[in-house]
């Protein structure tokens, strides 16, 4: 093999590393994920029985909490977040918004007359890349210039029990009407939900898919991502 070919090779095979290892970058820094989910739920609640106290490791008895510190009305208040998560064939990618606003009526005693309505602005995606978050609010997915909103409207709940205990976790289903670009879709968010200092906390998910809402899930050349799209609350409501 003469020299000249020689070098040819060596320049195509650098070539080609160079590329290569450039659209891996490229791809990982505009798919990979950047947000990381914080739960509002404390870490120690329990679902039943005494909570443990983070410090000692020791059950600590709480205390129980009634109706007349539930039912009324509550609203969304700061520190709330949704989240949506997508899956590609390199990892979970998730997209966070903050600009969540929204009413509850609880009523423990006859939780039929609960009612819960909450509303996102799709201005305030973001996944930590900004070409991403362009990319999510444009046409070819939400639409944000003539849908300017997600909602959710909660139709029933199941599992509300009629009395709580301070820090401890109770299982809810929440069913009702997802609307995002205009679509509806019934959807319900498992869920669990806790009183702590004055405020009741939510955490709940549910699964709906690109088509629900009009939309192709992204593939090429690079990745693919999935149909699913998941959909978190972690909810802060004040009175």
């Amino acid at each position: 093999m003469s020299k000249k070919a020689k070098t040819w090779i060596i320049t195509g095979v650098a070539a080609v590393a160079i590329i290569g290892g450039g659209g891996y970058y490229f791809a990982n820094s505009y798919l990979g994920n950047n947000v990381e989910i914080e739960q509002v739920l404390p870490v120690n609640a329990a679902a039943s029985g005494t909570a443990t106290d983070s410090g000692t490791g020791t059950a600590v008895e709480n205390k129980k909490v009634g109706a007349d510190q539930l039912n009324g009305d509550w609203n969304i208040s700061q520190g709330s977040k949704v989240y949506f998560s997508v899956t590609t064939s390199q990892e979970t990618v998730n997209f966070v918004d903050e600009q969540v606003s929204g009413k509850w009526t609880i009523n423990v005693n006859d939780p039929a007359k609960s009612q819960a309505e909450g509303t996102i602005e799709m201005s305030g995606i973001d996944s930590g890349n900004g070409q991403r978050d362009e990319h999510v609010k444009s046409a070819d997915f939400f639409d944000m210039a003539k849908h300017p909103q997600a909602t959710f409207k909660a139709t029933s709940f199941e599992g509300m029990p009629p009395e709580w205990t301070e820090g401890q976790t109770a299982d809810l289903k929440m069913k009702g009407t997802l609307t995002v670009k205009g679509i509806e879709k019934e959807v319900t968010f498992d869920a669990k939900a806790a009183y702590q200092n004055n405020e009741v906390l939510l955490s709940g998910t549910t699964m709906v898919t690109f088509e629900d809402f009009g939309m192709k899930n992204p593939h090429s050349v690079v990745l693919s991502t999935e149909n699913d799209i998941q959909v978190r609350l972690e909810l802060k409501l004040a009175k």
